[in-house]
């Protein structure tokens, strides 16, 4: 194979200065050795997408490192002294576990106060929801967290926050990515970087972001009488590992235990194949560590530590893991029941899912009056959306499929320390009512719908599979199923036209969302199936959602079994190739 010139001219110019003497060297050893891994480090820039940065770690323009960190860098400190000319602009840094997670941040430092940007860098790993919270606590005008969030551990990413504490939403996220553009080579980066400009913090904040979210607890004295519960927690060698055993003692939980291995801050994540609590493997050791100590619950935080998988204790002793979907849902039976007992519901409360998300949690919130809001795929949708409805309404709590929780506004992204926090006093409730998390479901079920969702992956590689999973979509869109598993399709929302289509009558109603390549399709028995091809990986992602009644509690696992079996005809009726 010969490496193209294009390639190989863009290599050349990393083998001198400005780059340090270790990029220059191995650069040069890519050039002489290794044609396949030149062209994958230098066939195209990285791009600085609408959240930031992401990319497998190394030398060359496709790669992370402190050269691509500080264009990117560049081009946002570019549009924050446009944004605020003559102003004190001030940026919060935080960083979660990851390889090179304190060179990353110190050069993003370094770049910012280059160009006299005031920096607010955590003087040690802290996460996700703790850096949006120090952005509104601190009235910082942007925020960066290191993190690839749950990615294998070849990988790290820069998040661009804004000053509402979320992921930047348009038109921050075009026009920032327009300045970064415009940082066509390195020499326009300024790395020389002012101390005096940087303020470390960290404990401080820690106490005010724990004291915020312990005034969010909704039950301090049932937690006072089940303060013995026993709770294992792992941060999965991730950012969580000191705040989120803080926060839950700070709740009033006393009996919690941790997975010595994994409290091992390690960026190499050794004791798992994948940091991320959405694949079930990743909470075995944690799983493990329950069963010796007799565990009520188990939770398991992703590097970031805004993601947190849930494992539960039955009546037998073994552990069920809950997915997404449903541990979204008892946060919410659990938030609103609380509300209304306490008397803080006035009319003017909402929760917030996106259109993944099970519809179980809006049919929980018709029957406490309580409006639900849609929004599309990714949290940074929710945290504008809950910065358009202040402070005429307040949001209460919400979630996403994907593992993601947040209760109450003082953050603006997924939050797993929260999350943890809720969903113990939430096991601390049912434990009151002589039950578990687990045996909480049944009762749900029964009382509304019994839903169950899946969520598959179709990977499909190269040009040729991008243009398969196009095809795809534009026949979905065309020329619809009309009939899925023997049930009528009856409606057609289409989110890339922002068209809702029943297919029956023939109307048509506009979405009110940003347009985004989503095509969901609705049958007459309340299926909904949703295709969504993947913005940063080769492959179209399947949502399947069913619902029944449960009319017998004790009929649990034998419904779970039909809507199991309901999923799979789907599946089978649509022809999905896996």
């Amino acid at each position: 194979m010969k490496t193209e010139k294009y390639i190989l001219e863009k290599a050349e110019k990393w083998t001198h200065a400005p780059f340090d003497e270790e990029t220059q060297q191995r650069v040069k050893a890519l050039l002489e050795n290794d044609e396949e891994e030149l062209t994958n480090a230098f066939y195209k820039d990285l791009e600085f997408g609408t959240g930031g940065l992401r990319g497998v770690m190394g030398v060359g323009t496709n790669r992370m490192n402190i050269y691509t960190v500080g264009m990117a860098t560049q081009g946002l400190a570019n549009y924050l002294l446009k944004t605020y000319p003559g102003k004190e602009i001030k940026v919060a840094i935080s960083y979660d576990s990851r390889i090179n997670n304190t060179l990353f941040a110190d050069t993003t430092a370094r770049v910012l106060t280059a160009n006299k940007i005031k920096v607010l860098l955590f003087n040690e790993l802290k996460p996700v929801p703790e850096l949006s919270f120090a952005i509104r606590h601190q009235k910082c005008q942007s925020g960066i967290m290191i993190t690839a969030s749950h990615n294998p551990k070849k990988y790290n990413g820069y998040k661009v926050y804004w000053n509402d504490g979320g992921q930047i939403v348009p038109p921050h996220d075009k026009n920032i990515i327009s300045e970064v553009q415009k940082i066509e080579n390195i020499e326009q980066v300024n790395f020389n970087g002012n101390e005096d400009l940087i303020e470390h913090i960290g404990e401080e904040i820690d106490q005010a972001y724990v004291e915020t979210l312990k005034n969010l607890s909704l039950s301090p004295e049932i937690i006072e009488k089940q303060s013995d519960l026993k709770l294992v927690y792992t941060p999965i060698h991730g950012s969580g590992v000191k705040i989120v055993p803080m926060a839950l003692q700070a709740f009033g939980f006393k009996n919690l235990f941790n997975v010595n291995e994994q409290d091992v801050v390690d960026g190499n994540f050794p004791t798992v194949q994948s940091p991320n609590p959405e694949e079930p493997a990743a909470l075995n050791m944690a799983i493990e560590q329950a069963k010796q100590v007799g565990a009520s619950l188990v939770m398991g935080t992703d590097p970031d530590a805004d993601r947190v998988g849930v494992a539960v204790r039955k009546s037998d002793g073994n552990y069920e893991l809950l997915n997404g979907n449903q541990t979204a849902s008892i946060l919410i039976y659990y938030l609103l029941t609380k509300w209304k007992e306490n008397n803080k519901l006035s009319g003017k409360e909402y929760i917030a899912k996106t259109v993944v998300t099970s519809d179980l949690l809006k049919e929980i919130a018709d029957r406490f009056s309580v409006p639900t809001y849609e929004t599309l795929t990714g949290f940074k949708w929710i945290a504008d959306l809950i910065g358009s409805k202040e402070p005429e309404e307040t949001f209460i709590g919400g979630g996403e499929e994907s593992y993601g929780y947040l209760i109450g506004d003082s953050v603006r992204d997924k939050d797993a320390v929260i999350s943890c926090c809720m969903i113990a006093e939430a096991a601390a409730w049912a434990a009151e009512k002589g039950k578990t998390l687990y045996e909480l479901l049944p009762e749900m079920y029964s009382e509304f719908s019994f839903y169950l969702e899946k969520l598959i992956s179709v990977v499909r590689e190269g040009r040729k599979g991008a243009e398969e999973i196009q095809s795809w979509m534009e026949n979905y869109r065309s020329n619809p199923p009309k009939v899925i598993d023997g049930k009528k399709v009856v409606e057609l929302r289409d989110y890339a036209s922002a068209v809702s289509k029943d297919l029956q009558s023939g109307e048509e109603k506009t979405i009110d969302l940003p347009k985004s390549n989503v095509i969901q399709l609705l049958t007459e028995d309340g299926s909904k199936i949703t295709m969504r091809p993947s913005g940063t990986e080769p492959k179209i992602k399947y949502y399947f959602s069913v619902k029944t009644n449960l009319d017998d509690q004790n009929d649990f696992d034998k419904v779970k079994q039909e809507l199991d079996q309901k999923i799979e005809n789907i599946i089978n009726s649509l022809n999905i190739q896996k």
